[in-house]
């Protein structure tokens, strides 16, 4: 009889470990990137019993329970909003370096700069991994990237039709940044030659002061190579020379129109300093910096893992795992297994509750019968010691 209560009792402790791992799946059902795990159920050892020379019986010993199963099928990725929130459609995991040094993975990517302009994960401080374009694996760091130098214009571009018929046209509104971020508004004085048609004479201006002149010819309508991009040397008030080129080698003809011209400034390439404004992640794990002028400036890109095996998984808590066998891990980027980056988006838990609440119900019932089979074993133990008194 009291081998039948020690065979109850271990079914009391396994299925009560059963329900600890049903808990801890259901109470984190909202945490992001988290992984259910399930409880791996054996029979005990089992004895041998032999009755009168007669073939030997087996009779168990209960049950046991060995390891924890993590799950990694992926959960349903949920948009934020936020651009350093990070998912991934693959196999891979963001890769941490914590503060001991100690490397970790995690598939939950809620990520921030901290005041040091680190990219790290807020609730521990561990820092995001990146690969440098040597392919060393080094820090995410915005540090010193805060501002974007400006750019002094050096090209002119304008595009449309120059009538041919016309004698005159002015193009006004020709958009110059100089070396200090300054904004000047030039403008482009053209006069056609009476003496050789197709033959122009270019003024640049500065308000009413002449910048420079040169000559702008074309050939069945288009310019010829050899002046379609004129030379001019302009100097803001205060500031040094800077060179500058009006560009007329495309989009840009004569042919008769009466004497309407559509021809006008197109860009140029120039740009002010200016503030960071937004830091994202592209789908390949690269970090793209954009500042307010419109310029964009790439950085490291995510350093991501992947594993052959789930047994090679460890879950050290925070929404962290850990490598248990390094040969069964992989370093590299995003792409091919390791999957695409989603910026502004994050994994939920793969929790299934229906699962999980099924789970439960056998976990419940294996309890009760467990303890049904100790009051049973108890009942007739008490029924043998009563013999005593009879």
């Amino acid at each position: 009889m009291l081998d039948s209560i020690y065979v109850g009792m271990s079914g009391l402790s396994s299925f009560s470990r059963g329900l600890r791992v049903i808990a801890n799946n259901t109470t984190n059902l909202n945490t992001p990137g988290f992984k259910s795990s399930s409880l791996r159920f054996s029979d005990a050892f089992y004895a041998q019993t032999n009755y009168s020379g007669k073939r030997s019986s087996q009779l168990g010993y209960g049950v046991n329970t060995s390891t924890t199963r993590l799950s990694f099928k992926p959960g349903e990725l949920r948009q934020t909003g936020n651009p350093l929130d990070l998912a991934l459609n693959g196999e891979g995991m963001f890769t941490l370096k914590g503060q001991d040094g100690k490397i970790t993975y995690t598939r939950a990517g809620q990520f921030e700069f901290n005041s040091d302009g680190v990219l790290v994960n807020p609730d521990t401080g561990a820092k995001v991994m990146g690969v440098d374009k040597n392919g060393a694996m080094t820090e995410i760091s915005i540090a010193n990237l805060n501002t974007h130098a400006g750019k002094a214009s050096s090209v002119i571009k304008l595009s449309g039709n120059l009538s041919s018929t016309s004698t005159e046209q002015t193009i006004t509104g020709l958009r110059v940044v100089d070396s200090a971020g300054g904004e000047h508004l030039l403008s482009v004085k053209l006069t056609t030659s009476a003496a050789t048609p197709g033959t122009w004479t270019a003024q640049l201006l500065d308000g009413t002061t002449v910048v420079g002149s040169a000559e702008l010819v074309f050939q069945a309508g288009v310019p010829t190579p050899a002046t379609s991009k004129l030379n001019f040397t302009y100097t803001p008030a205060g500031l040094a020379a800077m060179p500058l080129t009006l560009d007329f080698s495309s989009d840009v003809t004569s042919y008769a129109a009466g004497t309407l011209s559509t021809l006008a400034f197109s860009s140029q390439d120039g740009y002010p300093p200016a503030e960071l404004s937004s830091a994202t992640f592209d789908n390949t794990g690269t970090l793209v910096l954009t500042y307010a002028n419109g310029q964009t400036v790439k950085g490291a890109r995510l350093a991501l893992g992947r594993f052959d095996s789930p047994d090679a998984v460890g879950s050290v808590g925070d929404n962290q795992f850990e490598a248990l066998d390094g040969s069964a891990w992989h370093s590299g980027v995003a792409g091919g297994a390791f999957g695409s980056v989603r910026s502004g988006y994050v994994e939920l838990s793969n929790v299934d509750l229906s699962q999980e609440f099924s789970d439960l119900v056998v976990m419940q019932r294996g309890y009760q019968a467990s303890s049904q089979v100790i009051s049973t074993a108890n009942e007739m133990l008490q029924e043998l010691f009563s013999m005593k008194s009879r």
